[in-house]
This record gives C-alpha cells, structure tokens and sequence, in this order.
C-alpha cells in the first residue's frame, strides 16, 4: 500500500541574545520566532516561571494544546458539512495540562472544550456525537501519547426548528 506524505516545513530562529550568548542560566531570552512559507511569524518563549519565558509570546505547551484543538475543529466542520449538521458557531476553550516533577515530565492530557451551536435543533444528538467521530479521525491525536478528551456543549439558535 502507498502512503502519501505531506512535509511542513518550519523555521525556528531564536531571538533572545542578549548580548552574551548563552554564558549562563539567567543570560539570555528564550525569545524565538517561527515561520513558515507563507504565514505571518509567530513570536515564541518558553513557558513564563521555571521556565523563564515571556508570557506575551507563544510558548510550545500552548501550540501543542492550540494544534490539537484547530485539528478537532477542522475535522469536526468536516464531518458536520458531510453529516448535513449547519454549524453557525464554534468556540473551544481547551486546556493542556502539563505534569512536572517526575522522572519525564509530559503532557498528562488535552481537554477540549468546544461549544457549538447548530441551526436545527432536530441535529443537536447528531451534532453532540460527530465530537467523538472527529476524535478519532484527526491526525493530532493520534500523535500525541496523551489522552484528549472532548467535552461539548452543544445547543441550536433561537427559533431554530424543534
């Protein structure tokens, strides 16, 4: 069986020099820019604290946590519009939660909190459901050594048909 391939290329330079290199600890920016081809950089850091980052940029526990809910977004429209279910809204609040301390730290789990409103109130179970579909379609998840878990919240507009 042929498999296709498809390569993202990303650039990641650092930015945070601050004169003396990494001479110690404390002597330089965890400051970096990422791009691509086409895409506006995205101004990144470590994670603030222990980390020493600067939390008015990006860190890579957020692009890991915002990767995995763009990904269950993409596929969730997708099954929707293939499903029939009009999807007039979707907002996620999705939470990483990372575990430090022991002998590996990692990622313990992505929980994925979308709320979605759909135009016909007859397609809401339908709708409700195509979130665990989505799950096991996208390809972030099935990257990740961690647990994502979804837990939806989904209505239909005012008025919308009963």
């Amino acid at each position: 069986m042929a498999f296709d391939e498809y390569p993202y290329d990303i650039r990641v330079t650092w930015t945070g020099d601050l004169g003396t290199g990494t001479s110690a600890h404390a002597a330089y920016s965890r400051d970096h820019e990422v791009r691509a081809a086409r895409p506006p950089p995205l101004a990144g850091s470590a994670d603030t604290g222990t980390f020493r980052g600067d939390r008015a940029r990006w860190n890579p526990e957020q692009l890991l946590t915002a990767a995995v809910a763009q990904a269950h977004l993409l596929w969730y429209l997708h099954l929707c519009a293939a499903h029939g279910v009009t999807v007039l809204s979707y907002e996620d609040r999705a939470t990483g939660v990372l575990t430090e301390g022991g002998e590996a730290d990692h990622f313990r789990e992505v929980v994925l909190r979308p709320r979605v409103v759909v135009a016909d109130s007859q397609t809401l179970a339908q709708a409700h459901d195509l979130h665990e579909q989505a799950l096991e379609q996208s390809f972030a998840v099935h990257s990740v050594r961690f647990p994502v878990r979804v837990e939806p919240h989904v209505t239909s507009r005012p008025g919308a048909t009963a």
